[in-house]
């Protein structure tokens, strides 16, 4: 693929300066990017020295005028890059048609085009929107509802009477539907709570690879419309996460949190159960939360605290040692005051 400089800028809504006929070929990192390609410098750190870049043109904020290079100025450099990356890389889509090696069940119904791999299994009562993609060893459980425009990839699994909206992506090992993890004491041993619930995925949601998203034990696990989810990312029963939050690797949900609008959870975070945190929370890496967090909080740490807390705690912890010496000496010194008292007294 060439497109010209002046094509890129039309697609990404920016402006030219330089050579708008310069032609690219292709999409690079910075300090990789050749003359037949473009390259982004979205902040400071790029700007500064863009023109040691070998980039054939470089995506610029729009106030950015300083440099000698072909330039397309746009208001989100980040975002335009990640538009041009896309046209230069297109998704390969495999052919529609139901391979002979797929298992399909009884009473199947889809509104237009699949393409269903080999070796994938479909229960019975299915029904498929327009465009879906299953990807190979993909298992959809019976009374399962996928919409328009879905791509599973493989060894994903969505159990029975799960629902999943449309321009929905879940990436390859993720588990919908599982049992949550409940138990009843029953003296030495445990009874296992029947989870007769389900899971709802809304619209425009991206699912990361290895995720557990568990079934309700009545209702449903909720994942709301635009929601973004990394690897390795575990969301217990009958959570409810809100539209547009971000859920980065290894964070661990408990069972019946009801997490906010524009949330973002940082890797490893983990939320106790029966929380909610508020719209516009950002809970840092590592962080326990252990109690309800109001909208548009910051928090960091285990035990999670105010962020500006955290970050007070933190420059203490290196003078620990040297603090503890000093509080020994006074503790000293004050024992010897309170003896010479004591004997003058």
């Amino acid at each position: 693929m060439e497109l010209s400089l002046a094509r890129i800028a039309d697609i990404i809504k920016g402006n030219v300066i330089g050579d708008a006929q310069k032609m690219i070929q292709g999409v690079a990192s910075f300090d990789d990017a050749t003359d037949e390609e473009i390259t982004c410098a979205e902040n400071v750190k790029f700007l500064k020295k863009i023109d040691e870049t070998g980039a054939g043109a470089v995506i610029v904020p729009k106030d950015f005028k300083t440099s000698s290079k072909n330039m397309v100025q746009v208001d989100n450099p980040k975002l335009a890059f990640a538009k041009v990356l896309e046209r230069f890389n297109p998704k390969q889509q495999p052919p529609p048609g139901i391979s002979s090696s797929a298992y399909v069940g009884r009473q199947f119904t889809c509104s237009g085009e699949v393409s269903i791999a080999p070796f994938s299994v479909i229960g019975d009562n299915v029904t498929f929107g327009d465009r879906v993609i299953l990807r190979p060893h993909v298992v959809i459980g019976n009374n399962v509802v996928l919409g328009d425009d879905v791509t599973i990839y493989p060894h994903v699994s969505i159990l029975d009477n799960c629902r999943i909206g449309n321009r929905v992506t879940i990436h390859a090992g993720t588990v919908i539907g599982s049992d949550g993890f409940g138990f009843v004491p029953n003296g030495d041993t445990y009874y296992k709570i029947p989870h007769a619930g389900i899971v709802q995925i809304d619209d425009d949601v991206e699912i990361g690879a290895g995720n557990t998203i568990d079934r309700a034990t009545f209702g449903k696990t909720w994942i709301k419309k635009g929601v973004k989810t990394d690897n390795l990312v575990h969301i217990a029963h009958n959570v409810t996460v809100g539209k547009n939050s971000v859920i980065v690797a290894q964070v661990g949900i408990s069972g019946s949190v009801t997490i906010g609008e524009n949330a973002i959870l940082a890797g490893q975070a983990g939320v106790a159960g029966h929380l909610t945190i508020g719209d516009n929370v950002t809970v840092g890496g590592q962080s326990g939360v252990v109690k309800s967090l109001p909208d548009g909080e910051t928090v960091s740490g285990s035990y999670a605290m105010s962020h500006r807390l955290y970050l007070r705690v933190q420059k203490i912890f290196p003078q620990l040692p040297e603090l503890k010496k000093r509080l020994t000496d006074l503790e000293k010194k004050l024992k010897k005051i309170e003896e010479s008292e004591r004997k003058n007294g």
